[in-house]
């Protein structure tokens, strides 16, 4: 067998390869010999069928096969040799086959880059952490109550407003005829909850104990049941009952009712689950500064194969969202070529980091184990309630959705191993400032000042900091509200 480098470019490596015909001849033999132990063919007793005739019947499917083997072990060995790791599957190019030839055939090869990381203790990291106020604590104490609250019948003959709890009896019908779901008895309706379909508890408000009134409402276009989809309805109404909203008062018998002490374990257990939701924010932040230092400290090729399958991954993302109408606003008014060249440099800082990731994850030896996975799974459950059976039994019988939780999973726990080497610098923000988008100067600039998130998705959106405001002291109440199953 001859070897011979004709390339040697960067990460490439390209090789001609000659495999003497008197090898190949010799495999291909052996290979008919096997098969004839075992073939049966008209007028031969099994395993005592001639020589010629199995080359005749079984000598070039033979031939190719034992080609294509001998081919692969070939590039293996040469891997092995040479100590190579492929960044991709090599590529190999058959020139001459015939028979009773030399094999001779090109095989490229695209590896991956050698990679130091740097010293992770000269990275300083800023931390930002959020004083959780008393504010913050009391209104999602707020939500509590106005989850748990009572009502008491009104007395007297006044009118329904909102925030009422209407008890009622209706009776959906479209033209004349009565649809399926449409009817109930007793059901406790409270005004301007947006339970009903868009105008039905609007017509409600004003009615009194007794009275009988039709309201009018068509169903929105999407609704879910198609039948009943932009079609108008009448509901025949009858109030039953009217009640009032009744005020919590927050005291330590509430807490009980909860299952707790005291009303301040209550205030303790929303001021602590504010801080998770605060450090959890925070920690996002600070995986995309040290992504963008890491980024920023190390420089390699990247295999072109690689960079190639993340651009076109991210294009057809782009391109899936352009056909939808939801452009990212910074590429408005950019050609095709422009934006090609924009998530270029995104493509390649994703590649770059995820080489690193990876390079780090091997020379430390980590690795995601089974239990890990596991624990992702019961976390993504718990976004779920009611529906923690259908989320086990889904990822329990898609294995590509539970391996896909693998690589998330294996970045994180790369980050946080780099995290516990770093210095940290603690930094006072608003929480304003703490839910923020980082800026994303990545279309303006070098693919090195990318944001994180930017790299990890093809176009990233602000969310408004009110909006993100209210999300921690939210969960903080619903999790409080289930301190009684605790």
């Amino acid at each position: 067998m001859q070897v011979t480098e004709t390339k040697e470019e960067g990460l490439n490596r390209d090789y001609n390869i000659v495999l003497p015909s008197s090898d190949i001849d010799k495999k291909v033999k052996t290979r008919l010999v096997e098969v004839g132990r075992t073939v049966s063919l008209a007028g031969f007793r099994k395993g005592k069928v001639p020589m010629p005739y199995l080359v005749k019947r079984f000598g070039e499917s033979v031939r190719g096969e034992v080609l294509e083997k001998t081919r692969q072990e070939t590039v293996e060995n040469l891997i092995k040799e040479k100590e190579y790791r492929p960044a991709s599957q090599p590529k190999l190019d058959l020139i001459s086959f015939e028979e009773g030839k030399d094999v001779e055939f090109t095989v490229g090869i695209e590896l991956l880059p050698e990679i130091e990381p740097i010293d992770f203790s000269t990275i300083s990291i800023e931390k930002p952490y959020v004083e959780v106020e008393d504010e913050e604590v009391e209104k999602a104490l707020g939500r509590i109550a106005e989850n748990h609250k009572d009502s008491e019948t009104v007395s007297g003959s006044r009118k329904s407003k909102k925030g009422d709890i209407t008890v009622i009896d209706f009776v959906g019908s479209i033209d004349g005829k009565e649809f399926d779901g449409g009817k109930g008895e007793g059901y406790p309706l409270e005004l301007g909850s947006g339970s009903f379909i868009p105008g039905f508890e609007e017509q409600v408000i004003g009615a009194k104990v007794g009275e009988s009134l039709d309201v009018k409402v068509p169903f929105p276009k999407d609704y879910h049941a198609k039948d009943l989809a932009g079609k108008e309805a009448i509901f025949a109404v009858t109030v039953k009952e009217l009640r009032q909203s009744v005020a919590i008062k927050l005291d330590d018998e509430f807490a009980k009712k909860l299952g707790k002490e005291n009303i301040g374990e209550i205030r303790t257990i929303i001021r602590d689950d504010i801080k998770k939701e605060y450090d959890s924010v925070a920690r996002m932040k600070m995986k995309r500064e040290l992504l963008d230092v890491l980024s920023d400290k190390h420089e390699f090729d990247v295999p072109e194969s690689m960079l190639g399958a993340e651009f076109d991954a991210i294009w057809k993302q782009v391109e899936e969202m352009k056909k939808a109408g939801k452009n990212d606003p910074e590429d408005e008014g950019k050609t095709d070529e422009e934006l090609k060249t924009d998530y270029s440099k995104i493509a390649e800082r994703r590649v770059r980091l995820g080489l690193l990731l990876a390079e780090v994850g091997r020379k430390n030896n980590l690795e995601v184990s089974e239990e890990d996975i596991r624990n992702a799974v019961l976390e993504e459950a718990k976004r779920y309630p009611g529906q923690e059976m259908a989320v086990f039994q889904y990822y329990g019988q898609n294995k590509g959705a539970m391996e896909s939780l693998r690589a998330p999973l294996f970045e994180d726990k790369v980050v946080d191993f780099v995290l516990e080497l770093a210095e940290f610098k603690d930094k006072k923000v608003s929480l304003e400032d703490l839910y923020a988008e980082p800026e994303i100067p990545a279309k303006k600039s070098s693919a090195k000042k990318t944001s994180a998130k930017k790299a990890k998705t093809a176009t990233a959106k602000k969310a408004p900091a009110k909006k993100a405001k209210k999300a921690p002291a939210k969960k903080a109440a619903a999790k409080a509200t289930k301190a009684k199953k605790s």
